[in-house]
Protein backbone atom coordinates (compact mmCIF):
# COMPACT_ATOMS: atom_id res chain seq x y z
CA UNK A 1 0.00 0.00 0.00
CA UNK A 2 2.95 2.20 -0.93
CA UNK A 3 1.04 4.38 -3.32
CA UNK A 4 -2.13 4.56 -0.67
CA UNK A 5 0.97 6.24 1.37
CA UNK A 6 2.02 8.73 -0.64
CA UNK A 7 -1.09 9.79 -1.69
CA UNK A 8 -2.76 9.85 1.88
CA UNK A 9 0.43 12.13 2.79
CA UNK A 10 0.48 14.78 0.36
CA UNK A 11 -3.35 15.54 0.27
CA UNK A 12 -2.87 15.98 4.07
CA UNK A 13 -0.89 18.68 2.82
CA UNK A 14 -2.79 19.80 0.69
CA UNK A 15 -5.45 20.21 3.13
CA UNK A 16 -3.25 21.43 5.56
CA UNK A 17 -3.81 25.22 5.07
CA UNK A 18 -5.14 26.70 2.11
CA UNK A 19 -3.78 29.93 2.14
CA UNK A 20 -0.34 28.60 1.43
CA UNK A 21 1.78 28.66 5.01
CA UNK A 22 2.38 25.04 5.34
CA UNK A 23 1.07 24.00 1.72
CA UNK A 24 4.53 23.93 0.13
CA UNK A 25 3.36 22.10 -2.80
CA UNK A 26 0.72 24.31 -3.74
CA UNK A 27 3.08 27.43 -3.25
CA UNK A 28 5.53 25.95 -5.77
CA UNK A 29 2.81 26.35 -8.47
CA UNK A 30 1.43 29.60 -7.28
CA UNK A 31 -2.12 28.24 -6.90
CA UNK A 32 -4.85 29.70 -4.46
CA UNK A 33 -8.20 28.35 -3.80
CA UNK A 34 -10.23 31.76 -2.77
CA UNK A 35 -12.55 29.22 -0.29
CA UNK A 36 -11.98 27.04 1.89
CA UNK A 37 -14.91 25.28 0.77
CA UNK A 38 -13.12 24.33 -2.41
CA UNK A 39 -10.23 23.08 -0.68
CA UNK A 40 -12.91 20.31 1.86
CA UNK A 41 -14.45 19.49 -1.41
CA UNK A 42 -10.81 18.22 -2.86
CA UNK A 43 -9.60 16.44 0.48
CA UNK A 44 -13.74 14.96 0.21
CA UNK A 45 -13.13 13.43 -3.35
CA UNK A 46 -9.29 12.34 -2.33
CA UNK A 47 -10.50 10.76 0.36
CA UNK A 48 -12.81 8.72 -1.88
CA UNK A 49 -10.04 7.80 -3.87
CA UNK A 50 -7.91 6.55 -1.36
CA UNK A 51 -11.30 4.35 0.36
CA UNK A 52 -11.84 3.13 -2.83
CA UNK A 53 -7.94 2.16 -3.82
CA UNK A 54 -8.49 0.52 -0.11
CA UNK A 55 -11.30 -1.39 -0.79
CA UNK A 56 -10.17 -2.81 -4.16
CA UNK A 57 -6.65 -3.70 -2.40
CA UNK A 58 -8.23 -6.34 -0.02
CA UNK A 59 -10.39 -7.40 -2.56
CA UNK A 60 -7.40 -8.53 -4.54
CA UNK A 61 -5.55 -9.42 -1.71
CA UNK A 62 -7.67 -11.61 0.53
CA UNK A 63 -8.83 -14.19 -1.46
CA UNK A 64 -12.35 -15.00 0.52
CA UNK A 65 -13.55 -11.56 -1.22
CA UNK A 66 -13.16 -12.76 -4.52
CA UNK A 67 -16.17 -14.13 -6.42
CA UNK A 68 -17.48 -17.40 -6.48
CA UNK A 69 -16.23 -18.08 -9.79
CA UNK A 70 -12.46 -17.41 -9.62
CA UNK A 71 -11.90 -19.14 -6.31
CA UNK A 72 -13.46 -22.08 -7.73
CA UNK A 73 -11.63 -21.47 -11.43
CA UNK A 74 -9.14 -23.74 -10.92
CA UNK A 75 -11.24 -26.81 -9.78
CA UNK A 76 -12.98 -27.46 -13.22
CA UNK A 77 -10.61 -29.58 -14.69
CA UNK A 78 -11.34 -31.95 -11.13
CA UNK A 79 -15.20 -31.12 -12.10
CA UNK A 80 -14.68 -32.84 -15.16
CA UNK A 81 -12.48 -35.67 -13.81
CA UNK A 82 -15.17 -36.57 -12.11
CA UNK A 83 -18.03 -36.24 -14.82
CA UNK A 84 -15.87 -38.08 -16.93
CA UNK A 85 -15.64 -41.31 -14.69
CA UNK A 86 -18.87 -41.15 -13.76
CA UNK A 87 -19.94 -41.16 -17.03
CA UNK A 88 -22.66 -38.00 -16.01
CA UNK A 89 -21.81 -34.51 -16.08
CA UNK A 90 -24.11 -33.77 -12.95
CA UNK A 91 -22.14 -36.91 -11.46
CA UNK A 92 -23.93 -35.13 -7.59
CA UNK A 93 -27.31 -35.35 -8.63
CA UNK A 94 -28.04 -38.66 -6.97
CA UNK A 95 -26.30 -38.09 -3.96
CA UNK A 96 -29.04 -36.54 -2.05
CA UNK A 97 -32.31 -38.57 -3.87
CA UNK A 98 -35.05 -36.99 -1.81
CA UNK A 99 -34.00 -33.32 -2.57
CA UNK A 100 -34.52 -32.13 -5.70
CA UNK A 101 -31.18 -32.05 -7.88
CA UNK A 102 -29.70 -32.98 -4.64
CA UNK A 103 -30.01 -30.00 -3.23
CA UNK A 104 -27.54 -28.70 -5.18
CA UNK A 105 -29.48 -25.10 -6.12
CA UNK A 106 -33.07 -23.82 -6.15
CA UNK A 107 -34.75 -26.45 -3.93
CA UNK A 108 -37.46 -25.61 -1.89
CA UNK A 109 -37.45 -25.03 2.21
CA UNK A 110 -40.02 -27.21 2.47
CA UNK A 111 -38.76 -30.56 1.04
CA UNK A 112 -36.03 -30.16 3.48
CA UNK A 113 -38.24 -29.39 6.32
CA UNK A 114 -40.67 -32.42 5.82
CA UNK A 115 -37.86 -34.82 6.11
CA UNK A 116 -36.64 -33.40 9.57
CA UNK A 117 -38.94 -34.39 12.97
CA UNK A 118 -40.85 -31.32 13.66
CA UNK A 119 -38.90 -30.92 17.04
CA UNK A 120 -36.12 -30.40 15.22
CA UNK A 121 -36.97 -27.53 13.88
CA UNK A 122 -38.56 -24.16 14.32
CA UNK A 123 -42.49 -23.77 13.64
CA UNK A 124 -42.79 -22.98 9.97
CA UNK A 125 -45.94 -21.93 7.32
CA UNK A 126 -45.21 -21.87 3.79
CA UNK A 127 -46.85 -18.44 1.48
CA UNK A 128 -47.49 -19.11 -2.16
CA UNK A 129 -46.54 -16.10 -3.83
CA UNK A 130 -49.00 -12.97 -3.88
CA UNK A 131 -51.27 -14.46 -1.45
CA UNK A 132 -53.50 -11.89 -0.45
CA UNK A 133 -52.63 -10.59 2.96
CA UNK A 134 -55.91 -11.12 4.62
CA UNK A 135 -54.90 -15.33 4.03
CA UNK A 136 -51.33 -14.49 5.39
CA UNK A 137 -52.82 -13.46 8.38
CA UNK A 138 -55.20 -16.27 8.67
CA UNK A 139 -52.66 -18.61 8.16
CA UNK A 140 -50.34 -17.00 10.47
CA UNK A 141 -53.03 -16.90 13.40
CA UNK A 142 -53.93 -20.59 12.46
CA UNK A 143 -50.07 -21.69 13.11
CA UNK A 144 -50.02 -19.55 16.65
CA UNK A 145 -47.31 -16.97 14.94
CA UNK A 146 -46.63 -13.67 16.98
CA UNK A 147 -43.74 -10.77 16.15
CA UNK A 148 -40.82 -10.72 15.69
CA UNK A 149 -40.60 -14.04 13.27
CA UNK A 150 -38.52 -13.95 9.98
CA UNK A 151 -39.28 -14.48 6.99
CA UNK A 152 -36.94 -15.60 3.83
CA UNK A 153 -37.75 -16.91 0.26
CA UNK A 154 -38.93 -20.59 -0.56
CA UNK A 155 -36.16 -21.01 -2.81
CA UNK A 156 -33.48 -19.20 -1.83
CA UNK A 157 -29.33 -19.02 -0.66
CA UNK A 158 -26.92 -16.92 0.58
CA UNK A 159 -29.08 -14.86 3.11
CA UNK A 160 -31.21 -12.79 0.05
CA UNK A 161 -34.30 -12.01 1.34
CA UNK A 162 -33.58 -12.98 4.61
CA UNK A 163 -35.70 -10.41 6.85
CA UNK A 164 -36.80 -9.62 10.98
CA UNK A 165 -40.61 -8.82 11.08
CA UNK A 166 -41.02 -7.06 13.88
CA UNK A 167 -44.89 -5.61 13.35
CA UNK A 168 -47.37 -6.02 10.60
CA UNK A 169 -46.37 -3.33 8.56
CA UNK A 170 -42.76 -4.90 7.68
CA UNK A 171 -45.12 -8.14 6.69
CA UNK A 172 -47.22 -6.29 4.59
CA UNK A 173 -44.43 -4.67 2.82
CA UNK A 174 -42.46 -7.86 2.64
CA UNK A 175 -45.59 -9.73 1.10
CA UNK A 176 -46.50 -6.91 -1.06
CA UNK A 177 -43.06 -6.68 -2.94
CA UNK A 178 -41.16 -9.96 -2.72
CA UNK A 179 -43.53 -12.03 -5.23
CA UNK A 180 -42.32 -15.24 -5.05
CA UNK A 181 -43.43 -17.93 -2.84
CA UNK A 182 -41.70 -17.43 1.03
CA UNK A 183 -41.63 -18.76 4.52
CA UNK A 184 -42.30 -17.42 8.22
CA UNK A 185 -40.58 -18.96 10.76
CA UNK A 186 -40.07 -18.54 14.29
CA UNK A 187 -36.96 -16.17 15.59
CA UNK A 188 -34.97 -18.61 17.33
CA UNK A 189 -33.54 -16.66 20.14
CA UNK A 190 -30.59 -19.83 20.98
CA UNK A 191 -27.45 -17.72 21.59
CA UNK A 192 -25.54 -19.81 19.24
CA UNK A 193 -25.31 -20.05 15.39
CA UNK A 194 -23.13 -23.48 14.40
CA UNK A 195 -22.99 -25.32 10.68
CA UNK A 196 -21.81 -28.86 11.14
CA UNK A 197 -21.10 -30.63 7.88
CA UNK A 198 -21.87 -33.81 8.05
CA UNK A 199 -21.34 -36.90 5.44
CA UNK A 200 -22.40 -40.18 5.32
CA UNK A 201 -21.89 -43.01 2.90
CA UNK A 202 -25.50 -44.75 1.93
CA UNK A 203 -26.48 -48.21 3.47
CA UNK A 204 -24.27 -47.12 6.84
CA UNK A 205 -25.25 -45.80 10.07
CA UNK A 206 -21.88 -43.91 10.93
CA UNK A 207 -20.69 -40.58 9.37
CA UNK A 208 -18.39 -37.98 9.74
CA UNK A 209 -18.51 -34.38 10.61
CA UNK A 210 -15.76 -32.64 8.24
CA UNK A 211 -16.24 -29.33 9.59
CA UNK A 212 -17.41 -27.12 12.69
CA UNK A 213 -18.25 -23.28 12.81
CA UNK A 214 -19.27 -21.07 15.26
CA UNK A 215 -21.07 -18.17 13.03
CA UNK A 216 -20.60 -14.56 14.67
CA UNK A 217 -23.17 -11.85 12.81
CA UNK A 218 -21.57 -8.84 11.33
CA UNK A 219 -21.62 -5.84 14.22
CA UNK A 220 -20.01 -2.96 15.27
CA UNK A 221 -19.48 -1.71 18.74
CA UNK A 222 -19.76 2.10 19.63
CA UNK A 223 -17.46 4.37 20.90
CA UNK A 224 -19.28 7.16 21.98
CA UNK A 225 -18.22 9.76 19.30
CA UNK A 226 -18.40 7.73 15.84
CA UNK A 227 -21.76 7.39 13.84
CA UNK A 228 -22.84 4.31 12.64
CA UNK A 229 -21.49 5.10 8.74
CA UNK A 230 -18.01 6.09 10.42
CA UNK A 231 -17.93 2.64 12.43
CA UNK A 232 -19.02 0.74 8.68
CA UNK A 233 -16.15 2.29 7.51
CA UNK A 234 -13.69 1.30 9.78
CA UNK A 235 -15.07 -2.61 10.17
CA UNK A 236 -13.22 -4.24 7.20
CA UNK A 237 -16.02 -6.39 6.09
CA UNK A 238 -18.78 -3.78 6.48
CA UNK A 239 -16.73 -1.21 4.62
CA UNK A 240 -16.23 -3.86 1.33
CA UNK A 241 -20.72 -3.97 1.42
CA UNK A 242 -20.34 -0.23 1.96
CA UNK A 243 -23.22 0.09 -0.54
CA UNK A 244 -25.50 -2.06 0.86
CA UNK A 245 -25.02 -0.76 4.49
CA UNK A 246 -26.30 2.53 3.54
CA UNK A 247 -29.21 1.30 1.86
CA UNK A 248 -30.51 -0.75 4.95
CA UNK A 249 -29.17 1.05 7.54
CA UNK A 250 -29.92 4.80 6.08
CA UNK A 251 -32.02 6.13 8.68
CA UNK A 252 -29.54 5.15 11.21
CA UNK A 253 -26.18 6.29 9.66
CA UNK A 254 -25.52 9.80 11.33
CA UNK A 255 -26.57 8.25 15.11
CA UNK A 256 -24.03 8.12 17.78
CA UNK A 257 -23.37 4.86 19.00
CA UNK A 258 -23.04 5.17 22.74
CA UNK A 259 -19.62 3.39 24.08
CA UNK A 260 -19.97 0.04 24.12
CA UNK A 261 -23.09 -0.33 22.38
CA UNK A 262 -23.40 -3.23 20.27
CA UNK A 263 -25.09 -3.01 16.67
CA UNK A 264 -25.55 -5.62 14.41
CA UNK A 265 -25.49 -4.52 10.72
CA UNK A 266 -26.35 -8.36 9.77
CA UNK A 267 -28.53 -11.12 11.34
CA UNK A 268 -27.62 -13.60 9.08
CA UNK A 269 -24.96 -15.91 9.77
CA UNK A 270 -23.72 -16.12 6.02
CA UNK A 271 -19.99 -15.20 4.84
CA UNK A 272 -21.27 -12.73 1.97
CA UNK A 273 -23.46 -11.00 4.73
CA UNK A 274 -20.43 -10.11 6.97
CA UNK A 275 -20.55 -12.94 9.20
CA UNK A 276 -17.01 -14.59 10.81
CA UNK A 277 -16.80 -17.97 11.20
CA UNK A 278 -14.68 -19.68 14.20
CA UNK A 279 -13.54 -22.47 13.27
CA UNK A 280 -14.44 -25.39 15.97
CA UNK A 281 -12.54 -28.11 14.26
CA UNK A 282 -10.67 -29.36 17.18
CA UNK A 283 -14.18 -29.59 19.11
CA UNK A 284 -14.71 -32.15 16.25
CA UNK A 285 -15.01 -35.62 18.29
CA UNK A 286 -17.24 -39.09 18.24
CA UNK A 287 -19.75 -37.39 20.23
CA UNK A 288 -20.45 -34.71 17.94
CA UNK A 289 -20.36 -37.24 15.26
CA UNK A 290 -23.15 -39.45 17.15
CA UNK A 291 -25.30 -36.41 17.25
CA UNK A 292 -25.11 -35.62 13.13
CA UNK A 293 -25.24 -39.24 12.58
CA UNK A 294 -28.65 -39.95 14.77
CA UNK A 295 -30.39 -36.66 12.89
CA UNK A 296 -28.76 -38.10 9.46
CA UNK A 297 -30.55 -41.48 9.65
CA UNK A 298 -33.89 -40.54 11.23
CA UNK A 299 -34.67 -37.93 8.19
CA UNK A 300 -34.65 -39.03 4.40
CA UNK A 301 -31.49 -40.09 2.11
CA UNK A 302 -29.41 -36.74 3.33
CA UNK A 303 -26.10 -38.34 2.61
CA UNK A 304 -23.96 -35.05 1.85
CA UNK A 305 -24.52 -31.33 3.11
CA UNK A 306 -24.48 -28.98 6.04
CA UNK A 307 -26.61 -28.14 9.08
CA UNK A 308 -26.59 -24.66 9.90
CA UNK A 309 -28.38 -24.59 13.76
CA UNK A 310 -28.67 -22.42 16.76
CA UNK A 311 -28.07 -24.18 19.95
CA UNK A 312 -27.10 -22.60 23.66
CA UNK A 313 -23.93 -24.13 23.97
CA UNK A 314 -21.41 -26.58 22.22
CA UNK A 315 -21.72 -28.88 25.35
CA UNK A 316 -25.59 -29.28 24.63
CA UNK A 317 -25.35 -29.18 21.03
CA UNK A 318 -22.66 -32.40 21.40
CA UNK A 319 -25.73 -33.72 24.09
CA UNK A 320 -28.04 -33.25 21.02
CA UNK A 321 -30.29 -31.21 23.72
CA UNK A 322 -31.24 -27.43 23.01
CA UNK A 323 -31.00 -27.75 18.93
CA UNK A 324 -32.88 -25.86 16.20
CA UNK A 325 -32.10 -26.89 12.91
CA UNK A 326 -32.20 -23.39 10.56
CA UNK A 327 -31.44 -25.06 6.96
CA UNK A 328 -29.76 -28.21 5.77
CA UNK A 329 -28.12 -27.36 2.51
CA UNK A 330 -27.25 -30.53 0.17
CA UNK A 331 -24.77 -30.92 -2.51
CA UNK A 332 -24.22 -27.21 -3.52
CA UNK A 333 -23.19 -26.47 0.18
CA UNK A 334 -19.59 -24.89 0.59
CA UNK A 335 -17.69 -26.36 3.25
CA UNK A 336 -17.48 -23.10 4.77
CA UNK A 337 -14.99 -24.07 7.29
CA UNK A 338 -12.22 -22.28 4.69
CA UNK A 339 -13.08 -19.13 5.87
CA UNK A 340 -11.82 -16.73 8.28
CA UNK A 341 -9.17 -19.24 9.67
CA UNK A 342 -5.91 -18.31 7.99
CA UNK A 343 -6.22 -21.39 5.45
CA UNK A 344 -4.34 -20.46 2.78
CA UNK A 345 -6.28 -20.51 -1.12
CA UNK A 346 -4.53 -23.86 -2.11
CA UNK A 347 -5.52 -25.45 1.25
CA UNK A 348 -8.59 -23.94 0.87
CA UNK A 349 -8.94 -25.61 -2.61
CA UNK A 350 -7.85 -28.71 -1.15
CA UNK A 351 -10.11 -28.90 1.23
CA UNK A 352 -13.17 -28.10 -1.53
CA UNK A 353 -11.44 -31.25 -3.84
CA UNK A 354 -11.93 -33.59 -0.80
CA UNK A 355 -15.70 -32.96 0.04
CA UNK A 356 -16.27 -33.31 -3.92
CA UNK A 357 -14.06 -36.64 -3.75
CA UNK A 358 -16.97 -37.51 -1.60
CA UNK A 359 -19.68 -36.26 -4.13
CA UNK A 360 -18.25 -39.04 -6.58
CA UNK A 361 -18.32 -41.84 -4.42
CA UNK A 362 -22.04 -41.33 -2.81
CA UNK A 363 -22.75 -40.50 -6.35
CA UNK A 364 -21.37 -43.85 -7.83
CA UNK A 365 -22.66 -45.66 -5.38
CA UNK A 366 -26.53 -44.39 -5.36
CA UNK A 367 -25.81 -44.98 -9.13
CA UNK A 368 -25.41 -49.13 -8.68
CA UNK A 369 -28.51 -48.57 -6.10
CA UNK A 370 -30.52 -47.91 -8.98
CA UNK A 371 -30.72 -44.04 -8.35
CA UNK A 372 -29.86 -42.64 -11.70
CA UNK A 373 -27.60 -39.75 -12.21
CA UNK A 374 -29.59 -36.32 -14.15
CA UNK A 375 -29.00 -36.14 -17.69
CA UNK A 376 -26.90 -33.46 -18.86
CA UNK A 377 -30.29 -31.15 -20.75
CA UNK A 378 -32.55 -32.22 -17.19
CA UNK A 379 -29.97 -30.74 -15.62
CA UNK A 380 -28.64 -27.30 -17.65
CA UNK A 381 -32.62 -26.74 -17.82
CA UNK A 382 -33.07 -26.86 -14.17
CA UNK A 383 -29.96 -24.66 -13.42
CA UNK A 384 -30.84 -21.50 -15.82
CA UNK A 385 -33.88 -21.95 -14.25
CA UNK A 386 -33.05 -21.63 -10.97
CA UNK A 387 -30.08 -18.57 -11.82
CA UNK A 388 -32.92 -16.48 -13.61
CA UNK A 389 -34.68 -16.66 -10.11
CA UNK A 390 -32.08 -15.98 -7.96
CA UNK A 391 -30.93 -13.00 -10.67
CA UNK A 392 -34.66 -11.78 -9.65
CA UNK A 393 -34.35 -12.18 -6.05
CA UNK A 394 -31.11 -10.21 -5.63
CA UNK A 395 -32.60 -7.64 -7.63
CA UNK A 396 -35.55 -7.33 -4.76
CA UNK A 397 -32.60 -7.74 -2.14
CA UNK A 398 -31.43 -4.65 -2.87
CA UNK A 399 -34.25 -2.53 -3.80
CA UNK A 400 -36.10 -3.95 -0.22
Amino acid sequence: MIGTFILGNFFSKVGQNHKGTKCTFLNSIHIGYPHAQALQTLRYFCRLILKSLNRIWNRVTNWELWPFIIIYFPLWFLWLYYAIKARAFWFFSNVNPTLEFSGFEGETKKEMYVQLPPYLYPKTIHIPANLDFTEVKKLMTDAGFNYPFITKPERGMQGILFRKIDKEKDLVDYNDYVKTDYVIQDLVNLPMEFSIFHIRYPMQEKGVVTGFILKEYMAVVGDGKSTLLQLIHKHPKALVQENEMRHKHAEKLHTILSAGEKYYLSITGNHNRGATFVNLYKQIDQQLCDVFDDISNKVGEFYFGRYDIKCTSIEDLKEGKNISILEFNGTGAEPNHIYDCGMSYTEALQEIARHWKYLYEIGKINEKRGIAYWGFMKGYRYLMKAEKHMAELRKYDWQY
